[in-house]
């Protein structure tokens, strides 16, 4: 009778231990949360994307998560988006830009939050050139700038509106070349030619790092062909939300202002070109209260 006694009174304990390093462990809510489940992410190679795609790469995997990144043409993160292949995209441009990616694919994506609402589109020159302050007196004067436009990828929502509506809206259309390539070639040509002092024009956007780092004006867009000011959207696949509600919370929560998304792009382009991870890491050293907004 002892013995068995001794027996239940030693079962008792090692439940209540366990018990008890089981409510222990429930209590942490600093630890990781992710326990290794993956995340795709997929971005165009807009400036704003890449610094965006980065800063939540390290905050998922601050969080457990294994996250990887793909960098893909726009129409191809939302295809990827629509079929599973892709969990998120933080790079959505509305209601214009992406407008004609949201009627193809838009009932297969969620919607998860606004994080930035003062975007627009641009055609840019440095403002050392004179007499180009519109894109009527670039239809003008496109001689000036060597009869080009230096573009981004073909793929790019921006290019849709240059080939659809700049071009064709203002007579460019044989008197002005649009080449396409990628932004870092476009970025390069605008960093040579300001160097040397010679005459440019470059599709670009807002926000973007160029305008803090070169003295650059927007040309006046008097038919409205590339828009007015949009939001940057963060999308996930279909059952993003259920699968990763603490993310999807956190996402809905996600906002950066102009400065915010300055100083990230400027650390991860400029300062640590090519150390994305240590741009990142010195943002949220000197933000440090921004992650409490996303909690």
């Amino acid at each position: 009778m002892f013995t068995t006694m001794k027996r239940v009174l030693a079962l008792a304990v090692t439940a209540t231990l366990a018990l008890g390093g089981a409510a222990a462990c429930g209590e942490r809510s600093d630890g990781p949360s992710g326990n290794g489940k993956k995340i795709t992410i997929g971005y165009m190679a807009w400036d704003e994307a890449i610094a965006a795609s980065h800063l939540w790469q390290h905050i998922l995997e601050e969080k457990g998560y294994r996250v990887q990144l793909k960098n893909l043409e726009a129409g191809l993160v939302y295809g990827g988006l629509a079929g599973g292949d892709i969990d998120l995209f933080l790079d959505g441009w509305l209601p214009q830009t992406h407008a004609s990616y949201l009627e193809k694919y838009g009932d297969k994506l969620e919607k998860l939050g606004v994080w930035h609402t003062d975007a627009s589109l641009s055609i840019a020159v440095p403002k050392y050139v004179q007499g180009i302050d519109s894109l009527d007196d670039l239809a003008a004067r496109a001689g000036t700038v060597g009869g080009e436009l230096i573009g981004i990828e073909p793929g790019a929502g921006l290019t849709k509106a240059t080939q659809e509506k700049v071009l064709p809206g203002y007579g460019l259309d044989g008197k002005l070349k649009l080449k396409t390539s990628s932004t870092p070639a476009m970025l390069a040509a605008l960093d040579g030619a300001i160097a040397d002092q010679k005459p440019i024009a470059v599709t670009l956007w807002h926000p973007h790092w160029a305008y803090a780092k070169y003295e650059l004006k927007d040309l006046a867009d008097p038919k409205g062909t590339l828009g007015k000011a949009e939001q940057i959207n963060t999308f996930g696949r279909k059952g993003f939300g259920k699968d990763f509600p603490e993310i999807a919370a956190m996402l809905g929560r996600f906002k950066m202002d102009g400065q915010q998304l300055g100083s990230l792009e400027d650390l991860m382009f400029n300062t640590h070109k090519g150390d994305e991870e240590k741009a990142v890491e010195e943002w949220l050293k000197a933000n440090p209260d921004y992650l409490k907004t996303l909690s």
